[in-house]
């Protein structure tokens, strides 16, 4: 008796291949990973993945794509659940290191190719520019509570709060080279926003 495996639907497979996709690329880099082992890991052939995703650019931008919106998801799940305390858990969860894929990880490869790829460059402008208008309106949603400082800029307060996360990255990358000093960075930037 032989066993058939069960077919996913379309949908399903794509998102199969990019869940595995997004973990290559943040194990390896958007140039040390190849659609073929992106293919293998995922159990499938490379003409299979080029069905669901044209090139490595299409692929890695969804990825892209997939970071940022999950991490948005599990941000507006934090607000609905204690918008007062929030900021801590979307700051944790921008740079939470047990993630599947984290939206700055990405960010920091991406740097790397854009100056040669005009489409990731453009890519990454957007979705940083989004991410930074997203991060201001909870901080005025904050301010508007009373939670946040109010004299504090939001937009300005965005942009460091991107900044963290690539400090943090690069904390990783380099093997914990701010040591306690990450901490520290957190607890003050806590401190100035929330007034405590």
């Amino acid at each position: 008796m032989t066993e058939t495996k069960q077919r996913l639907p379309k949908e399903a497979r794509r998102q199969a291949v990019l869940d595995t996709a997004c973990r290559v690329f943040s194990r390896l880099s958007y140039r040390g990973a190849t659609t073929a082992e992106i293919a293998r890991e995922a159990g499938i052939s490379e003409p299979i993945l080029y069905r669901h995703f044209g090139s490595k650019r299409d692929l890695y931008l969804a990825c892209l794509d997939e970071a940022w919106r999950s991490f948005r998801e599990g941000a507006e799940r934090a607000i609905a659940e204690d918008p007062d305390r929030c900021l801590g858990a979307i700051a944790d969860a921008y740079m939470a290191k047990d993630k599947r894929i984290r939206v700055v990880d990405l960010w920091i490869q991406a740097l790397t190719v854009a100056p040669e790829d005009g489409v990731i460059a453009a890519a990454l402008r957007k979705q940083v520019r989004e991410v930074q208008e997203f991060f201001a309106e909870v901080i005025r949603d904050g301010q508007a509570r009373g939670v946040v400082v109010a004299e504090r800029d939001a937009v300005a307060e965005s942009w460091l709060f991107i900044a963290g996360g690539l400090l943090a990255t690069m904390n990783s990358r380099l093997g914990g080279v701010l040591g306690g000093d990450l901490q520290r960075v957190r607890t003050e930037r806590r401190r100035f926003m929330l007034g405590e």
